[in-house]
């Protein structure tokens, strides 16, 4: 039976209808981005480092580099000009789109993903979303950093090479202050620290549990095979959390993306970072948000913003569990 569940964080209805997932298909291939094949001129290859900006970080051993950060050569956000808004007309509103927009390079092998990096690269990947958060919200003017990794066309990579943006904005986007709403509006504590420990005791929902992090598929997913990433310690900001947390969630975002592979193939994905803006102080607590590019949004979706979900959550869980154990069974390590 298709069901609307709430979706807390945000206050949206959400659709599960299974039913509709009987239709042929109903997931899309990944699309290759346009320098898929051309790996000799790939801008964030070894040895190309002069066809973008000078780096502003730079990590690895002394003599190559490991994870580079670098300016975006075409920014969205850009400048120091004070965030002021103007009134041009009875509905027309504007203001500078001030702020800062760099690109994290996550590995020098243009065949990675986020889904394969090594421990070691993932940690220095890791470490430099949080010293770059850091850094932006020392800059004045700025207010929220949004980091977020897209693979795959649909996705929105425009490179194939493996790679990140993280963004310094001067006004909290409206995807924040709901999810900040949904916290205030939650009578019981902390919403996320609630829904995980709830999650767990279930069981349905959850693809993987650790002493740092639990891993599962929300009850108000909105997407197909769409998961959450929530650190057991409650912290309002990602740029304050220990490095080894903040670590231990890049590899348990890792685990999620290397088990959708097996599972579903080479598909496109967006992964992306919610913190609490730089000096928020109500109830908050940061996470990372999963979402395989598996359907494109009708003109339903468009037009009312109720997302129709053709796999729910349960059934996506109950899949990627049975991947992770083949996963972990070819690794030769145990599942979670």
């Amino acid at each position: 039976m298709n069901q609307l569940r709430l979706n807390p964080l945000s206050s949206r209805w959400i659709t599960v209808s299974t039913d509709r997932s009987q239709r042929p298909g109903l997931f899309l291939p990944r699309q290759p981005t346009p320098d898929a094949e051309d790996i000799d001129s790939c801008p964030f290859c070894p040895g190309n480092e002069g066809d973008t900006l000078p780096a502003l970080e730079v990590y690895g051993p002394s003599g190559s580099w490991m994870v580079r950060v670098i300016p975006n050569r075409y920014p969205a956000f850009e400048g120091d000009t004070p965030f002021v808004v103007e009134n041009r007309g009875p509905v027309f509103t504007e203001a500078p789109a001030s702020g800062i927009h760099e690109v994290l390079i996550l590995s020098p092998d243009h065949e990675r993903s986020f889904a394969s990096l090594p421990d070691d690269q993932l940690s220095l990947v890791m470490a430099a979303i949080r010293d770059r958060v850091e850094e932006h919200q020392s800059t004045h003017g700025l207010r929220y950093s949004q980091v977020i990794v897209n693979h795959g066309r649909q996705a929105g990579a425009s490179i194939a090479h493996p790679h990140g943006q993280l963004l310094g904005i001067p006004f909290v986007p409206r995807e924040l202050t709901d999810e900040q709403a949904g916290f205030a509006r939650f009578a019981g504590g902390c919403l996320l620290c609630t829904a995980a420990t709830s999650e767990e005791r279930a069981g349905y929902r959850v693809l993987e549990a650790s002493d740092e992090c639990v891993t599962f598929a929300p009850f108000w997913s909105g997407t197909p095979y769409e998961l959450i990433v929530v650190p057991r310690e409650h912290g309002s900001h990602l740029h304050r959390a220990p490095t080894s947390r903040v670590v231990a969630v890049g590899k348990a975002v890792r685990t999620a993306l290397e088990v959708l592979a097996e599972h579903l193939g080479d598909i496109a994905y967006n992964i992306v970072f919610h913190s609490a803006p730089y000096r928020a102080t109500g109830v908050f607590h940061w996470h990372v948000h999963l979402f395989p590019k598996l359907s494109t949004r009708a003109g339903f979706e468009l037009g009312t913003g109720v997302l129709i979900n053709v796999i729910s959550p349960e059934r996506a869980a109950e899949d990627l569990r049975d991947a992770l154990a083949k996963v972990a069974m070819r690794e030769g390590t145990p599942a979670a």
